[in-house]
This record gives structure tokens, C-alpha cells and sequence, in this order.
């Protein structure tokens, strides 16, 4: 009886590997960090600034200064993630379905310019009201002058919005690749995710 030596060398060298894209087409590491920490920052951020108003003054203003905090390394994080996708970052696979790959690479520029978006109005925001942005308690000053109120309400009302359009698209775009993971089975997901996190199937 004829062996498959492929058959034997996924068995005896590489134990975690998975069939399909993952392995041959998997995102590079850099790649993967970059995604999964911009998701952390983004639940953070969320979370903060949409339960800040709740406890006293003492924790409110440490979930204020958290928030500036980690827009801050928000901010890095995405600079360096579109500098890394435009140069060594890998791709979608050319595998995908054309319409999958429309829909997720419309899902993708939606969240980068949202986040972008989302960025620059909390700048604005807290500039524009005359306050500092804080850094682990490292204060920035303003570099304008103080915006009129109602200028600054409406940066404050955009930020608001904006972080419910990002939510509603993230919570789409994890929905989908669960989606793909679970009903369709072609280990789209493995490609984000670090080596042998996937059990075997």
C-alpha cells in the first residue's frame, strides 16, 4: 500500500497545523499583534468612556486619564499598523471568494478611516475644550487656541457617534469571521489567529 509522505509529515512535524489557508497563508506576527491589540484598545476605550460617569470623582478621573492614556498608544498603534500594512504586512488571501473579499476588505477600510476618524475628534475634543491630553499623567497642552462651546459639543457628539458606528462594525466583522469559522469551515480565522491556537479538527 502506497503512504502519502505529506500525510506523514503533518503528522509527525507539524501537530498543530490545519488544513486550507491558515498555515500556508497565515498573517504575519506583527500583523497579528497589531489586530489584536487595536481590538483591546478599542473595547477599553469603549468601555471607559461610556461608563466614566458612573463612580465618584476619585475613579472617574483615573477612567478619564486611562482613556487619554490608551487613545494615546491608540494612536501609535495605528500609525504603526498602516506603516506595516503598506510595507512588509501580509494580505487577505487570494483565496477568498471574490464577494467575501469585497465585503471584508470594505469591512477593513470602513474601521481603519472610523478609527482615524475617531482619533483625531478626541484630540479635538479635549484641545478644543481647553483641556490636556494626559499620558500616564504626563500632561500635553493644547497646541490651539480653546474652540466656542457649541465647536465643541459638536466634536464631542461626533466622537459619541462615531464609537457606536465602530462597535456596530467591529461586533459585524468578528460575527463574520466567526461565521466563516464555524458554518463554513474554511479557517479564515486561524490566519489572525497565533500558531496552534485552533484545535484540531
Amino acid at each position: 500500500m502506497e503512504v502519502n509522505p505529506g500525510f506523514l509529515f503533518t503528522e509527525t512535524h507539524m501537530p498543530c497545523s490545519t488544513p486550507d489557508i491558515t498555515d500556508t497563508l497565515r498573517y504575519d506576527r506583527p500583523t497579528i499583534f497589531l489586530h489584536w491589540t487595536t481590538a483591546f484598545l478599542v473595547l477599553l476605550q469603549f468601555a471607559l468612556g461610556e461608563t466614566w460617569n458612573w463612580p465618584t470623582k476619585p475613579v472617574h478621573h483615573l477612567m478619564v486619564v486611562a482613556h487619554l492614556t490608551a487613545g494615546i498608544l491608540l494612536t501609535a498603534i495605528m500609525a504603526f499598523r498602516i506603516v506595516w500594512r503598506l510595507t512588509n504586512g501580509r494580505h487577505l488571501s487570494d483565496l477568498l471568494r471574490p464577494m467575501d473579499r469585497i465585503f471584508a476588505l470594505g469591512a477593513e477600510y470602513a474601521l481603519y478611516v472610523l478609527l482615524l476618524a475617531e482619533i483625531v475628534l478626541g484630540y479635538l475634543w479635549r484641545w478644543g475644550a481647553g483641556q490636556t491630553m494626559s499620558f500616564f499623567g504626563l500632561l500635553i497642552p493644547s497646541p490651539f487656541a480653546r474652540l466656542p462651546p457649541n465647536t465643541v459639543a459638536w466634536l464631542q457628539s461626533l466622537h459619541d457617534w462615531n464609537a457606536w458606528l465602530i462597535m456596530g462594525l467591529a461586533t459585524g466583522h468578528g460575527a463574520a469571521a466567526l461565521f466563516h469559522q464555524f458554518v463554513l469551515k474554511d479557517k479564515v480565522l486561524g490566519r489572525m489567529l497565533p500558531q496552534c491556537s485552533l484545535p484540531r479538527q
